[in-house]
Order: structure tokens, then sequence, then C-alpha cells
């Protein structure tokens, strides 16, 4: 059945049944992608760091739609608690079907001025992280199983100085995705990475200081929204035969 919500279009209860963990959900595109997924059928489980309470509001409102949720602490940058995350997942839900790899963190500055302590956190919560969620996740995945992730408009076209490091980790996670795509595609698995552009955020709010340059760098000429990218994320929860795939929703910054 498909329903409108004021500009966004769901078909409801394309998940029902399935249960989808979302890494980094207390905010920004984790929630929504959280919430959109709840409204699709799907129990959902969170992790979060610091946000805890935002976590737990995120929970609630799961609940409100009538579905089950879960709150989970786990730092992706921790090897153990980044896998740890599937298993505490399958365990208070009863399994694990979709996996949205969407926790991450940005270090921007000049190449000079990056540190070996820069490098290392990017690259173990960005490629390291990512990839051992994945490995746990796919080993619990039995066919009809999904695994997205979330990667950035700047794999596709740096803009300016200062991407280096941010760039080079997601840039690894669209060899991940495709090298799953042919890994897990016999057993009816299939894997994409979604290219978020400048999205209104707390981290980087359409009003902020740096907003009107990333809107320019668009071919619409604005911030996207959370929930488009989460409807991109819904869309491939539920698609067949999409996999090996990079989708932009980038407001036309890759154009």
């Amino acid at each position: 059945m498909t329903t409108t919500h004021g500009s966004e279009t769901t078909t409801q209860g394309t998940l029902h049944g399935k249960v989808a963990l979302v890494t980094g959900g207390s905010r920004g595109i984790g929630a929504a992608t959280a919430l959109r997924l709840a409204r699709e059928g799907a129990d959902v489980a969170v992790t979060y760091l610091n946000g805890k309470d935002a976590a737990e509001e995120v929970v609630r409102a799961v609940q409100a739609l009538g579905r089950r949720a879960v709150a989970l602490r786990a730092d992706a940058g921790d090897a153990e608690e980044a896998a740890g995350a599937v298993g505490l997942t399958a365990e208070a839900l009863g399994g694990l079907d979709v996996l949205v790899n969407n926790v991450g963190v940005g270090v921007l500055g000049p190449l000079e001025g990056l540190s070996l302590g820069d490098v290392d956190r990017v690259l173990a919560v960005n490629v390291r992280g990512v990839f051992l969620a994945t490995q746990a996740a796919a080993a619990r995945m039995t066919a009809g199983g999904r695994i997205i992730t979330i990667g950035t408009c700047m794999t596709q076209r740096v803009p300016g100085p200062g991407g280096t490091l941010y760039a080079a980790g997601k840039s690894a996670l669209i060899g991940l995705t495709k090298a799953l795509a042919r890994e897990l595609g016999p057993r009816g698995i299939t894997a994409n990475i979604v290219h978020p552009g400048p999205v209104d955020t707390d981290l980087n709010p359409a009003d902020g200081p740096y907003a009107a340059g990333q809107a320019a760098m668009t071919a619409l000429g604005r911030f996207g929204t959370a929930e488009e990218v989460a409807s991109m994320v819904a869309y491939l929860a539920g698609a067949d035969y999409v996999t090996g795939a990079e989708f932009s929703v980038d407001g036309g910054h890759s154009a």
C-alpha cells in the first residue's frame, strides 16, 4: 500500500517482520532512517556513542509507530563493539535482515595539519568499523538480507581542499560495497551505497556559516533533508534486484 505523508511517499509494510540495525541512529540521517524503516514495518535497533537521550527518543518514536526498538551504546571505532552491535541487535530483536552502516566521523582540514590520531580515528570508524559490522551481519543474514552503507558526495566530487582524509575513507566503502555484492549475491543478499550531498542536520545546518557555499554547489541550489536520504535507504531495503550500486542523493552536487 502506498501512502503520502506531506512530501514523503512511503510504501508501508514492505519491511514487515524485518529487523534493521542503523548505526549512529540517534540523530540526523540515522534517526530519520530508523523512523522511515519503522514506518515500512521493521523493528529497529540504533547505536549511539554519546547521545543516549537522543537515541532513546528515537526508540520511543519507533515504538509509537507500533514497532519494537532498542538503543545500543557502541563505539564504531572499537573493533569489538563495532561487530558486537550486530549480535546485540539479533539477541534483542530476534535476528537481523537490514544493516545500515550510517555511523561516521568527519575530520576536515589541510593535509599537513592532519595528525596520526586523526587518520587512525577516521579509518577506524569509517572503514574498519563498517567492515567489521558488515562481516558480522553477513554471517547472520539469510536470503533477502540488505547491507546499505552511507557514503558521501565527496567520493564523486571534491569541490575544494580539506577533504583528503574523509574522502579517502568513504571512497574505500565503494570498493567494499561492490565486492560484497559479488560475494553475497549468490546468497540473495544485496549491498549498495548511498552518497548524500549537503544535508540539513545539527552538525551541518542549512542556515549555518558555510551553508550558502555548499548549496550553491548543487544543481538544485539547496540542502537536502535527512528524510530524503532515508527514503533512498528504505527503497534499497526493499529492493530485490539492485546490488553493487551507488546512489547519489545530493541535489546534483556531482552533476
